[in-house]
Formats: C-alpha cells, structure tokens, sequence
C-alpha cells in the first residue's frame, strides 16, 4: 500500500481497529481474532510499522489460533521480533558500556526512554523497538562526557567548538558507523518542549535502578519518566500510535504509581495539560485504567479534551497527515494554556536556535542574535511546505 494512502483512513479502518486492540494493555484475544479475520494484512504491516508498533503486533497476533494469521505474515512477524531481540541485546551491551565509560570519567548519567522505558511499561526489553540510546547529562558535564564518547568510538554531529562557542542543540547526537547506533545526550537545556526547564536535580536526586539482562541502570522515576513522554508525544504532536502505547502500557503495568507525584513533576514544569493529554489518550484510544480520581481530573480539563480532538484527526496517518503550518501553531499555543503563557512558550520556542540554525551553510555559526531572528523564517519555510517536526 502506498504511504500516502495512509492519510485516508477509511480504506484502512479494520487494520487500524487490529492496531489498536494490540496496543492496548488490556487487549481481547477473542475480538482481536475477530477483527484479524477481515485484515488486510499487507495493509496492516505497514500500518504497524510507520506506527513503530510491529513488537506489539508481532507478540499479540503470534498468541491467536494457529492458522488465523497468514503463515507468510507470521513470518516476516516473527523474523522482526528475532532482529529486535538481537538488536535490543546489542544496545543492551553497548548501554553498560557507555555507563562504564561515564563512570570512569565522573559523568552521571540517566537512561531515559529507550530499553528503561521498555522494561519499566512492558516489562521485558524485546516489546518495544528503539534504535538509540538517550541519556541525561548535566550541562557542565557535555564537554567531556563529548570527548568521552569520541574517545569510545562514536562521531558527534555537535563539535567541540560549538559546545564552547555556547550554542545548545536540540540533542547532542553522536553515531557509530559499524554499528549504526545513535546515542543522544539531553538536559534541562535541550528538552526545550518542556514548558518551564527541567529541574534536572530533581530527576537525578529522585532517580531508581531498572535491571536490564541480569544488570541495574540508573533511569529516571516512573512518576518522571511518564511527565517525560507525555511531553515528548506533545512535542511530535502524538503522531504516532507508539508514544500512546508506552503511556497506557506504563500506567496500567506500575500500579504503584505515585500519582500526586506525578502531578506535582508535571506542576513544576507547567506540563499539566500536556500529562493530562497524554493520559487521555492512552485511556480513551487504548483503553488503558487509570484510577477514578485521575480519571475524573483528566477528563475535566477541557484544554486536554481540545488537544485530543485535534490529535485524533491526523493520528492514524502516522505523520503522513501533518497539520499545516497554522495548525500546528495553534496546537503549540494549547500545549502551553494561558493567555500570558501560551504565547510566551511559542516565542521561546520560536526563537531558540537549534544545530539546524546555527549549523544552516555547513559552517558553524557564532551569532546567536542572528541564529535567533533567522529561525522562524526556517520553520516557515519547512513547516509551510508540510514538512515533519524534528525540532
């Protein structure tokens, strides 16, 4: 099926209806089976994988009646789930190792997302696919967690001259060629979606330890971790059906989530609407339990109701539907709330350069005011002509 057909979504409604029950927590073998029936399996494969939810349907559809599902289909399932669990084994090594090369340089580091967020939502690693490895660093620490890397095999796209120049990144991204894996360090400076910054003492004083194949890792506290992806699905505008997939499978597998804790993480940052959209979401598309006190407060919040509404128009084309330019920018005003701050939020974002500013022309600029008042007229450009967000 051609991706662009995916922004009609009529012509696949039974495929997304089988997306949808294998996502859900609290999925139903017997209506699944059901919906599986009258699929359209070519269809549903590349549904599943522009929705980065081939895990979920590979382990859900490989639990029905035997010759329910093509043996052909079963297959190519089955060979993905093969190559993620080598993959996630591969990362999984090359994770300790990086914490170890940390270590000894006097770096502390958290795992965010990732194979933390796999364990701390489904449970095992495997269920999940992620291809990079995201960690928090302090700002004072990217120098040298920088050369750190460098020293440990890995090429970064920010130089060393414009960590000291002062010019702050989306990320700061580093690969390594014989292996492809993306390594991404972030902090109270780059996670620029957040509304207020990071307190990013908070997180690393409130941090716990995930075992990951036998072994602990310092990750952020599942109350954190959730106030993360939650803005982080805001940031890409939710759309893809994975990053509602790790909120209801997060909040239905820790049943002991701190919830006045959570509220209060989401309080500081003034992300409030934006975990209540999460969490809307991951209850009203997959069903996900939430307690009736959360619930209730959740649903009360019209600001979240409005996002979900606009969220639920171009979720199921997996960002082959993007809003235009005015849309998107209507959205951004919500994420905030507010009269005062809304505004305030899209100017900030607005002109905060990234390495797509300061890096436009291959060479590396060092006039930040310039890097400012050039940056709209980018995201013009590339927003106006239905571009993706990356920013």
């Amino acid at each position: 099926m051609p991706l662009s057909n995916l922004s009609d979504l009529p012509s696949f409604r039974r495929e997304w209806d089988v997306l949808l029950e294998c996502a859900s927590p609290g999925f139903d073998a017997r209506r699944l089976a059901e919906l599986a029936r009258s699929a359209d399996w070519s269809r549903l494969l590349v549904l599943a994988e522009e929705h980065s939810v081939l895990g979920h349907l590979a382990v859900r559809l490989g639990g029905l009646e035997e010759n329910l599902v093509p043996a052909e289909i079963m297959q190519i399932l089955m060979e993905h789930h093969r190559n993620q669990i080598f993959s996630t084994l591969g990362i999984t090594a090359e994770l300790f190792r990086l914490l170890e090369v940390f270590a000894a340089n006097d770096i502390p580091a958290l795992i965010v997302k990732g194979p933390s967020l796999a364990m701390q939502a489904y449970g095992e690693p495997t269920m999940r696919s992620y291809g990079d490895l995201d960690f928090l660093v302090r700002q004072r620490n990217i120098r040298r967690a920088t050369e750190s890397l460098q020293a440990a095999g890995f090429q970064a796209t920010v130089p060393l001259s414009a960590i000291d120049a002062g010019n702050i990144p989306g990320q700061y991204l580093f690969c390594k060629t014989d292996t492809k894996l993306i390594v991404e360090l972030h902090n109270d400076f780059t996670l620029r979606y957040f509304p207020r910054p990071l307190p990013i003492e908070e997180f690393f004083t409130r941090q716990i330890r995930v075992c990951l194949d036998g072994r602990e890792a310092p990750t952020l506290s599942v109350e954190d971790q959730l106030v993360l992806i939650c803005i982080h699905g805001a940031k890409h505008l939710w759309e893809r059906l994975i990053w509602i997939a790790d909120v209801a499978a997060l909040v239905s597998r820790q049943t002991g989530m701190d919830w006045a804790r959570a509220r209060a993480s989401a309080k500081a940052v003034r992300a409030e609407h934006l975990l209540h959209t999460g969490l809307r979401l991951a209850a009203d598309v997959l069903h996900a339990h939430l307690p009736e006190d959360v619930y209730a407060l959740v649903r009360q919040d019209a600001l979240a109701a409005k996002l979900v509404a606009r969220i639920l128009r171009w979720l199921p084309g997996a960002g082959h539907t993007p809003p235009a330019l005015f849309e998107r920018v209507a959205f951004r005003l919500r994420m905030r709330g507010g009269l005062l701050a809304a505004p305030a939020y899209l100017l900030r974002l607005s002109l905060s350069p990234t390495e797509e500013d300061w890096q436009a022309g291959g060479e590396i600029s060092h006039n930040q005011l310039l890097d400012r008042l050039r940056r709209p007229f980018r995201l013009a450009r590339k927003y106006g002509r239905g571009g993706k967000d990356s920013d």
